[in-house]
């Protein structure tokens, strides 16, 4: 569909740069939007986005050079520092930490032996391993100091050791020092000492290389969460600024005159020239998120169950009244992380997953590798070998091997059958397509089993949410994992392949910077205390205001264009879990002030726990304070289209086609997607065909495409 070029003032490039596929979500002046759909070219990502973006331009008629010069902001999210991460091809780091603690980062926490494994391998101590430190031994250096966790020095800064430490790592060639006391984070001068110390030294010995000191980055609490975190920021994020610095130079190249923006892990974008960049480490999925909270409240939906099946892996999350929850503590690559990150759960199961046959038990399994971009058996091109999820879509009839990515790339159903007669059909006794479906069935029945568990896990039921369901893969399975959930509805958007890149262009331009506090006030103080807490807190907040205020000036934004929003982390005194509290004040001066603080958190432990769980008697403790800044940014707008009547245009029928379902061939009705009219209604067997993804409506199933071009899809009765 060409829309008129006269509506199409580009405004707002989004970008959505996963394993598989690379979306581009361009929004014009009205709100309007395209998607776009590349494959991704992880060699040279901007390569694939380029591609991306003729392909949304192209719905306007229009050329990357015409419509590239109107752009305002482009926004950013990717893989490339995971994969640099995961894979362990990032810099050569050293570290320097106190004398007789040169292990710690390589014993890590205890947990982290057994991240990733499944509940049966985490009981059996043989099946724990510990993966290779991102930093070596042999470039661990200790120098001796001492801070207790009240921040009082113990055991002053031994320089001559600072100088022979930083010496002996430059002699190894490291391209990186990262600097990681214990308690720094309540005593930051011995680590920026050393830090101005290393810098020193590099200039009389005529070597340079960043240094990384963790109270400038991440001054929080959790030595080996703050230690990990530090070092990725040495390792794989600042690396990472040259894959974004090139994005950013061939997109000017097009005439675009922004500075490029990068989705971080708490839900808001940051510039690439940012200085905690690792915040960005976890980007693709949260644009999802984020894009299902914004039109969740347009719609009015306050409880959203979030479900994205990309070619690599099935993400999940929970918004509840309306709200991100928010993990301080996160883990990434078998690594635990002080990184706020917008709590997600995630599994190695989507369209590309390779499939296989367990030699010991004979059974298929799924995962957690997979193709990623270059499909499967089916095409040629990718040199794949071993069969994927997408390989039985086409043996099936699930998806049209001439319209994949519009039919960029042309799919053949003939080596997918091949390869998985031999692979998985023969060895199990059964027919390609009741294998091929086999693993779609599997696939579906775990899919369902992981978004149950997860909404479960957390204390609710389905019954309480709507799900949404996007990604490439997902209107293709959303009838399967969803099955007999009981959900309020399900929601797939007509944009769902591009759903994350959407979630980047609805984000806000923030900043989010944490500091661990200690503030602890009796059941019974007085109003002195009271006082004296607020009053620390308040430092804080300034403190950390002048960080996020420093980093919009790198863009440009005056302070007083910011919006300050203040948090803090509150618990009762003794227990293990503390919330995060938007404040209901910008400024703590009194004992009064401090009373209204301590009133929004018991009304929120009342909402989270239960209101009989509140425990005063205990007194209060301030773990930390947060300020999140935000500047207005464009943002697209949802679609509303005049209803057009339950029965689809003629034009929009595109004939029927036949697909293997449940033992028997049948016919399905295909249908255009684009070509489909606000208020029309498809009953199934369908499948509704766009360039970027397939929507499968089973039989007895009903859809209904709404004036916000979203897809509801109904379970039949039992």
């Amino acid at each position: 569909m060409i829309l008129d070029m006269a509506r199409a003032n580009a405004q707002i490039l989004a970008i959505d740069a996963g394993g598989t596929m690379t979306d581009t979500f361009i929004i014009n002046d009205k709100g309007e939007f395209v998607v776009g759909k590349a494959q991704s070219t992880p060699e040279d990502e901007s390569i694939g986005l380029l591609n991306s973006a003729r392909d949304a331009l192209s719905y306007w008629g229009t050329t990357v050079e015409e419509a590239f010069p109107q752009l305002v902001a482009g926004v950013y999210s990717g893989t490339a520092m995971l994969n640099r991460l995961v894979s362990r091809k990032g810099r050569r780091v050293g570290l320097i930490v106190n004398k007789g603690m040169e292990d710690f980062h390589r014993m890590g926490r205890a947990i982290q032996a057994y991240l990733g494994y499944s509940y049966s391998d985490r009981l059996h101590l043989n099946t724990h391993r510990y993966d290779p430190p991102l930093v070596p031994r042999e470039l661990t250096r200790g120098v001796t100091e001492r801070v207790d966790l009240f921040g009082n020095v113990v055991i002053p800064l031994y320089e001559h050791e600072v100088e022979q430490a930083v010496v002996e790592l430059l002699e190894q060639n490291v391209e990186a020092i990262v600097i990681s006391f214990l308690h720094s984070y309540k005593y930051p001068a011995h680590e920026r000492r050393v830090r101005d110390m290393a810098k020193e030294i590099m200039k009389k010995r005529g070597q340079e290389v960043p240094i990384f000191a963790s109270v400038d980055y991440y001054p929080v609490r959790k030595e080996s969460h703050r230690t990990n975190t530090t070092i990725i920021e040495a390792y794989a994020a600042d690396p990472s600024r040259k894959t974004l610095s090139t994005i950013d130079k061939r997109v000017k190249e097009k005439g675009a005159k922004f500075d490029l923006r990068v989705m971080a892990s708490h839900g808001g974008t940051i510039s690439y020239q940012a200085n905690e960049l690792a915040r960005t480490l976890v980007s693709g999925p949260i644009g999802g998120v984020v894009g299902a909270k914004y039109l969740g409240e347009y719609l009015g939906i306050r409880n959203i169950a979030c479900s994205d099946i990309g070619g690599t892996s099935f993400d999940m999350a929970l918004i509840t009244q309306g709200d991100l929850s928010i993990n301080t503590s996160p883990d990434m690559a078998r690594l635990v992380l002080s990184l706020p990150l917008v709590a997600m759960d995630t599994v190695g199961a989507g369209a590309g997953s390779f499939v296989r046959i367990d030699p010991n038990f004979k059974s298929i399994t799924l995962g957690p590798d997979s193709a990623g971009y270059r499909v499967g058996v089916c095409n040629p091109a990718g040199g794949i070998e071993t069969v994927t999820v997408s390989d039985c879509h086409v043996v099936l009839g699930l998806i049209n091997p001439d319209n994949f990515l519009g039919g960029e790339v042309k799919l053949y159903p003939e080596l997918a059958y091949k390869a998985i007669k031999e692979q998985i059909a023969d060895p199990l006794g059964l027919t390609v397509e009741d294998a091929a479906y086999g693993v779609i069935d599997l696939l579906e029945s775990q899919l369902r089993n992981y978004l149950e568990s997860m909404i479960l896990g957390k204390g609710y039921s389905p019954s309480q949410y709507v799900c949404f369901s996007y990604g490439g893969g997902g209107p293709l399975h959303t009838a399967g994992y969803t099955k007999g959930l009981g959900f309020e509805d399900i929601l797939v958007p007509a944009w769902a392949a591009g759903f994350s890149a959407f979630g980047c262009g609805a984000a806000d331009f923030e900043y989010r910077y944490d500091k661990t506090l200690d503030l602890n006030v009796s059941p019974n103080a007085g109003d002195e205390e009271k006082v004296e807490a607020g009053q620390n807190l308040q430092l804080a907040w300034e403190e950390l205001s002048d960080k996020v205020a420093e980093e919009f000036e790198k863009n440009n934004f005056p302070r007083d264009k910011v919006e300050f929003r203040l948090y803090f982390r509150m618990q009762y005194q003794g227990q293990l879990n503390d919330l995060e509290i938007e404040s209901p004040i910008t400024q703590v001066r009194t004992a009064a002030d401090w009373d209204k603080l301590v009133e929004a958190f018991e009304e929120t432990y009342s909402r989270v726990y239960a209101k009989a769980a509140r425990s005063p008697e205990l007194g209060y403790s301030v773990t930390g304070a947060i300020v999140r800044g935000i500047t207005e940014v464009p943002k697209p707008k949802i679609p509303e289209e005049p209803l057009a009547g339950d029965i689809p245009p003629e034009k929009a029928y595109l004939g029927t086609r036949n697909v293997y379902w449940k033992g028997q061939w049948v016919k399905a009705d295909i249908w255009a997607m684009e070509s489909l009219k606000a208020g029309n209604r498809i009953k199934g067997f369908a499948i509704l065909e766009s360039p970027a993804t397939t929507f499968v409506v089973p039989p007895g199933y009903e859809t209904y495409l709404d004036q916000h071009r979203i897809f509801h899809l109904k379970e039949p009765r039992e």
